[in-house]
């Protein structure tokens, strides 16, 4: 394992964990209050390691709903990882069977962006720099939902502090992170108009789901991107254009 590569990783997970942790706080504290003990609370994150999922089934436990409509809503939340793996296969053929499980495992959106970003400024997605970036999101992840799980009812809402718009912002920047490539805006667009309407019509959580699928198809439907240059595109990406 390349200790450089591992490191370029790292770096790239800081935001990602600064970002992440008041929600795995938050989780740590719903989770608790809905009858887990910390020790399961913890274990949820270690084994789940999904944090909208893990939300919106802890939710629904608590309110006591059937297991099976906690297990579709689930699934709904984490139905776009289906279309993730599927992006993400050519770029880790090279990895031997346990690393592309250990990969998938820690598959989360910003892995999946980060690694699409350096597959086009012309860099291999190694199995060292995804797991530097995957393993430290990952132990913050369940140190955090501890956290939480343990002082959870002193921390109290997240967005009391302003803390819940920490994540949001930096998944508007993942997107922003793509928007010189064609047709970025009518993707963007038809994703969050169907989303919208998802989740005034069907209701939450499916509207993630129903979102990603509409910017999907219409990415499909729509003329293919021009063909730039690829020191032009390694450029521009590297210059965060």
């Amino acid at each position: 394992m390349s200790r450089s590569e591992f490191g370029d990783g790292v770096a790239k997970a800081v935001p990602v964990i600064i970002s992440a942790s008041p929600f795995a706080v938050l989780f740590g504290a719903i989770a608790v209050a809905n009858g887990l003990t910390v020790f399961e609370a913890g274990l949820t994150s270690a084994t789940v390691f999904a944090g909208a999922s893990q939300l919106v089934g802890i939710e629904l436990f608590g309110n006591h709903v059937p297991a099976w409509l906690i297990i579709l809503s689930v699934f709904a939340v984490n139905f776009r990882h289906v279309l993730y793996s599927a992006a993400l296969t050519p770029l880790i053929e090279h990895f031997s069977l346990g690393q592309k499980a250990a990969t998938l495992f820690l598959l989360t959106d910003p892995q999946f962006a980060e690694s699409l970003k350096r597959r086009e400024i012309g860099k291999q997605v190694t199995f060292s720099w995804y797991m530097g970036l995957g393993l430290p999101i990952f132990v913050a992840w369940v140190a955090m939902t501890l956290v939480g799980a343990f002082f959870g009812k002193l921390i109290g809402d997240p967005a009391r502090f302003g803390l819940d718009v920490l994540l949001p912002i930096y998944f508007m920047a993942l997107v922003l992170g793509f928007r010189r490539r064609s047709n970025f805006l009518p993707v963007v667009a038809v994703s969050a108009v169907a989303s919208v309407i998802a989740h005034k019509t069907v209701g939450s959580p499916w509207h993630v789901s129903i979102g990603a699928i509409a910017g999907v198809l219409a990415a499909a439907l729509m003329p293919p991107p021009v063909k730039r240059k690829p020191d032009e595109e390694a450029h521009s990406l590297e210059a965060g254009q």
